[in-house]
């Protein structure tokens, strides 16, 4: 959050508190999106029945869909693991994660406002809104 006062611009002092952790940030961050995100991509079925979605019984296009966001979240953990080590462009990197991050939780709260998905993806909720949170904690000093 950004506060504008007579003409001079100071950051919220939770926002880059832990910056100097920047990197490590996003080590931890990378592994755990892995993890998140392997499942998708190699048996996305398996993951989703893991998260209680009903599954139709045509099935390739939920398998289509599941290894794409699993890869797309892949090469995001691999960028996140180059960016760790890139201190240049960890502000970029950061606030992609923000945005994602953000849609994410208005993607979940809009499904769980509609009772359209399983508990587990409304539960979910808190997860997206940690990691937006530490993101913000962690985001890189200028």
């Amino acid at each position: 959050m950004v506060v504008v006062n007579t003409g001079t611009v100071e950051a919220s002092p939770m926002i880059g508190c832990g910056s100097s952790h920047s990197g490590a940030f996003l080590r931890v961050a990378a592994v755990l999106m892995f993890l998140f995100a392997s499942p998708m991509l190699f048996v996305p079925l398996a993951w989703a029945r893991a998260l209680r979605w009903k599954l139709p019984t045509e099935t390739a296009l939920t398998v289509y869909f599941g290894r794409c966001l699993g890869g797309v979240l892949c090469v995001l953990a691999a960028m996140g693991l180059a960016a760790a080590q890139t201190p240049a462009v960890q502000p970029f990197f950061f606030t992609l994660v923000l945005a994602a991050t953000a849609l994410n939780i208005a993607i979940h709260v809009w499904g769980a406002c509609r009772r359209i998905q399983p508990l587990t993806e409304t539960v979910e909720i808190v997860a997206w809104v940690a990691l937006f949170l530490a993101a913000l904690v962690f985001y890189p000093a200028a």
